[in-house]
């Protein structure tokens, strides 16, 4: 078996984006019906960066820093997070977590819990719609049969964000407890690092995760995750929808082969 590049992706509402070490690639059906992609360089924040906590919030801001070149290429691309109905529960979501946190009638980690359950929702309702749960879908479809040679792999993928739920929830119950505890002058900053300090984390614990396949905690950590993606996050994509992702998937490749060749 040759040796794979390590690939992400993100379904979007009319098609699928991928990247890897250095480029992107992405593809869309529009209106019409028509197949449109496109590819880029990939901005690269740190790639020398092996710090531990360190390295996982670069590797996501590098992920999120390639979209506005990704509108800017092909402006047609819809993100999920484009919705009105979104953007209302992001505001929703920040009010509700605030009113949890500074509520005296629930203990501090009860608190916690239910605020961290409450600032998922904005990111529930993104994924809601069978139109962007099929492209997720498709998206991992096509990048887990790269993985595997060729075999079709399940719209299921075990490198999903969506594994990050179950590790982030308890860093972020931590960190918001640690920083409930400094100085009221200073809560606000200490909040703001809790958070920070959340993500850093909670992506370490992902990547352990991914190397002990198979151990208790590390079951019990991916199953949140795991049954977001099976019930709500994912569904079976149409032949129409892979294309969309194959395509994708394909001038991603042939723009690193392009800078590996180079």
């Amino acid at each position: 078996m040759s040796e794979k590049l390590r690939l992400g992706g993100m379904a979007l509402q009319n098609g699928v984006l991928v990247h890897g070490p250095t480029a992107w690639g992405c593809a869309v059906r529009l209106s019409d019906g028509t197949l449109k992609v496109a590819s880029g360089e990939k901005p690269r924040l740190a790639p020398s960066v092996t710090t531990p906590f360190l390295r996982g919030p670069l590797r996501l801001a590098e992920a999120f820093a390639l979209l506005p070149s990704v509108r800017r290429t092909l402006p047609e691309a819809r993100l999920a997070f484009e919705r009105p109905t979104v953007a209302a529960a992001m505001v929703v979501s920040a009010v509700g977590t605030r009113a949890l946190r500074t509520s005296p009638r629930l203990r501090a980690p009860v608190r916690e819990l239910l605020a961290g359950l409450v600032s998922l929702a904005p990111a529930a309702l993104a994924l809601r719609g069978r139109e962007l749960a099929a492209y997720h879908g498709a998206e991992h479809v096509s990048i887990g049969t790269y993985e595997a040679d060729g075999e079709r792999a399940q719209k299921e993928h075990d490198r999903c964000g969506t594994h990050l739920v179950g590790p982030l929830l308890v860093t972020s119950a931590v960190g918001a407890a640690l920083a409930g505890k400094a100085p009221p002058e200073l809560r606000g900053p200490a909040r703001v690092a809790g958070s920070l300090g959340a993500v850093a984390a909670a992506v370490e614990v992902f990547g352990w995760m991914e190397r002990h396949r198979g151990n208790r905690l590390e079951r019990v950590l991916r199953r949140p995750g795991h049954e977001l993606q099976a019930r709500l996050a994912t569904a079976e994509p149409s032949p129409e929808q892979l294309e969309v992702a194959e395509a994708a998937l394909a001038a991603c490749l042939e723009r690193e082969a392009a800078a590996d060749a180079a």
